[in-house]
């Protein structure tokens, strides 16, 4: 939803204002798209008034649909950026405009090569500035700033740590443009752009807390279950150098634009009931009763008029009338949720069984990660089982494995003399890549490939390991991944094409996709587009009509409670035997190329949020189980006779 200009404040606990207006908006293109029809009507009052338009832009992935929607409006709509100058915020610290990872690189290949800004007037940190110059430099481009009058708009960011640029903990609001030590947060952040932590810059030059609070208007956007937190301790907690996001409290005119996920946290979306009267639908209830249980330590049935009364709820028990009646029907619910066949049982009447499964996995190990048990449950009840790998995933294998498969292929060859001179030529033209790569720069094709090979044999051996068939298992290799480095390109007709195919030549009868959009490099998020595009070709098809599609989640994040439609447990043998299937995933063992933010091995964050869902499950009052994977029933395709 998108609340209105006097809901969009929110209030914390203690019904007090939050310090920073907000938007939410159903998704982050809709913040984007909304983020840049205000950077252009400002554009064009500013050269209606002959000024110049001082633009503050950041750069990273969550600018990157502001940035497309600008440049559209400038191809389809005219809009000229003539009369506009424009300031980056930040960028690292040793870095050449050329390197893939450079703000320069990303500012003109998003924006700045497809506009009509005036050359003359852009102005991004120097990278290469030497360090006797630093000082001088920052003060200069501090003083540029000046000169042109000062920024009209800012558009933000924030990181793990409340930075705002690159503002790391203990920032002041008198800190000027000037270099920086980035935060390990921040560096492990961005190691994904990098190829490895161990190859982000420790250093970087950032406009400082006090150049951004000094800009006219500031817009901040957020994206995504990894912004909640930080979001809400933006908004609502108290300013603190600690977070230098919070400073953003102090400014006249800023807004926050987020989209529901990293809105979550924010009191008025985590506990709307406490601030203001609402609508009690089904999920809202079911919310509220599950806080409720979590908070007095009760299981649902045991909760009193009392407890309803005491803590903000007295609406919900005055329209049902009784906390007996609230704690039956959300007890039957949950109680429903729980099921050992994920596909349904053979005696259940107009049912069909078995049935024809197509899990998409984004990756090829995020199958197993997220749902392994239920996906052997589904093999071992013999349903038709197909797996679908979107993407190759070789971006996520380190050099040394890959040099590793390559020097056996020599030794393998040359110990049985089948080594041929076109064979002879790839090895030595891979090692000789791998040998001499430098540090976050893009692999060879050939090297693409090994790696990519290397990513398909681990998914082969894990699924066999849940009993799926390996005629049943689908490399679909989706071009927009295809690009060798870490930023993709926007997916297109041939990645629906490919997933179109492959869902009418098997006609399922369930779908499962990856609902967890918090993957460090956004593949996840561009995934489930592919499906839903590819769902939309499919939808008047005859074997569409009696289609269901599941969402899960695990590598990332995991539902809530009040989220999951089924929820399926797994015995202590099943858990074993999930573990036994990402351990085939050896090049993501010990330490994955791309982590995230949560430090953890897949296995260890799959085995900890399935064992804390069955654990709230029991406190809930509810079975007890070993692991429980949780789903989310995707109603966007649905028609009326879909059950």
């Amino acid at each position: 939803m998108r609340l209105d200009s006097k809901r969009q404040r929110g209030f914390p606990t203690g019904n007090s204002p939050t310090s920073i207006p907000y938007r939410v908006f159903p998704e982050a293109r809709d913040a984007s798209e909304a983020a840049a029809q205000e950077i252009a009507t400002l554009v064009r009052s500013r050269a209606a008034e002959g000024r110049t338009c001082i633009l503050g832009l950041a750069t990273g992935s969550t600018v990157v649909k502001v940035y497309s929607a600008l440049v559209r409006m400038h191809q389809e709509q005219g809009l000229s950026f003539e009369n506009v100058a424009v300031f980056v915020l930040d960028e690292f610290l040793p870095m050449t405009p050329e390197c893939l990872q450079s703000h320069v690189r990303f500012i003109y290949e998003h924006l700045l090569d497809h506009i009509d800004v005036p050359r003359d007037r852009i102005f991004v940190p120097d990278g290469t500035v030497s360090q006797d110059q630093l000082s001088d430099y920052c003060l200069k481009f501090e003083n540029r700033i000046d000169e042109m009058g000062g920024i009209d708009m800012l558009l933000l960011g924030i990181g793990r740590t409340g930075h705002i640029g690159f503002n790391e903990p203990g920032s002041g609001t008198d800190s000027r443009t000037r270099p920086i030590t980035l935060d390990a947060i921040t560096r492990i952040d961005s190691a994904s752009n990098f190829f490895g932590v161990e190859n982000v810059p420790r250093r970087a030059i950032t406009m400082g807390v006090g150049t951004i609070l000094d800009a006219r208007r500031i817009i901040l956007l957020a994206f995504g279950e990894g912004k909640a937190s930080i979001v809400a301790r933006a908004v609502e907690g108290e300013v603190a150098p600690s977070v230098p996001a919070t400073f953003l409290q102090q400014h006249d005119d800023v807004e926050f634009f987020l989209d529901s996920a990293a809105a979550a946290n924010l009191e008025a979306f985590r506990a709307p009931w406490l601030v203001d009267e609402v609508k009690w639908d089904d999920i809202l209830v079911r919310r509220a009763v599950i806080a409720l249980s979590q908070s007095v330590e009760k299981p649902v049935l045991m909760l009193t008029d009392a407890d309803y009364n005491n803590n903000g709820l007295q609406s919900l028990l005055a329209e049902y009338g009784s906390a007996y009646e609230i704690n039956l029907s959300v007890f039957r619910y949950l109680q429903n949720t729980i099921t050992g066949w994920p596909a349904g049982k053979p005696d259940q009447p107009n049912t069909v069984f078995p049935k024809r499964v197509v899990l998409f996995s984004p990756h090829p190990d995020d199958d197993v990660i997220s749902m392994g048990g239920t996906l052997t449950r589904l093999a071992d009840q013999n349903h038709e089982v197909h797996v679908a790998y979107q993407t190759s995933g070789n971006l996520a294998v380190f050099d040394d494995d890959a040099l590793r498969f390559a020097e056996f292929v020599v030794d393998f060859c040359e110990q049985y003399d089948v080594m041929t001179e076109p064979c002879r030529q790839l090895t030595s033209k891979m090692v000789d890549a791998l040998q001499n790569k430098t540090a976050g720069s893009i692999d060879i094709g050939e090297v693409q490939k090994l790696k990519g090979l290397i990513r398909r044999g681990e998914a082969a051996a894990g699924a066999r390991v849940c009993g799926v068939h390996d005629d049943r298992l689908h490399h679909l290799d989706l071009p927009f991944y295809e690009t060798g480095k870490v930023r993709k390109n926007p997916f297109g007709a041939e990645d629906i094409q490919i997933t179109v195919d492959l869902l009418r030549s098997i006609k399922p009868h369930q779908i499962y996709a990856a609902g967890d959009l918090s993957d460090p490099h956004g593949t996840h998020r561009v995934c489930i587009d592919i499906i839903f595009a590819a769902c939309e070709v499919c939808r008047n098809d005859d074997w569409f009509q009696s289609c269901v599609i599941w969402l899960y989640r695990g590598a990332w994040q995991e539902w809530a409670p009040h989220e999951i439609e089924m929820a399926v447990p797994l015995s202590p043998q099943e858990v074993d035997r999930k573990r036994d299937a990402i351990f085939k995933h050896e090049s993501q063992k010990d330490r994955a190329l791309f982590p995230g933010s949560d430090a953890r091995e897949f296995w260890q964050r799959a085995e900890a949020r399935n064992a804390q869902t069955a654990n709230i499950y029991d406190r809930l009052g509810l079975a007890q189980y070993q692991a429980i994977e949780g789903f989310v029933r995707w109603k966007g395709f649905e028609s009326d006779n879909q059950s």
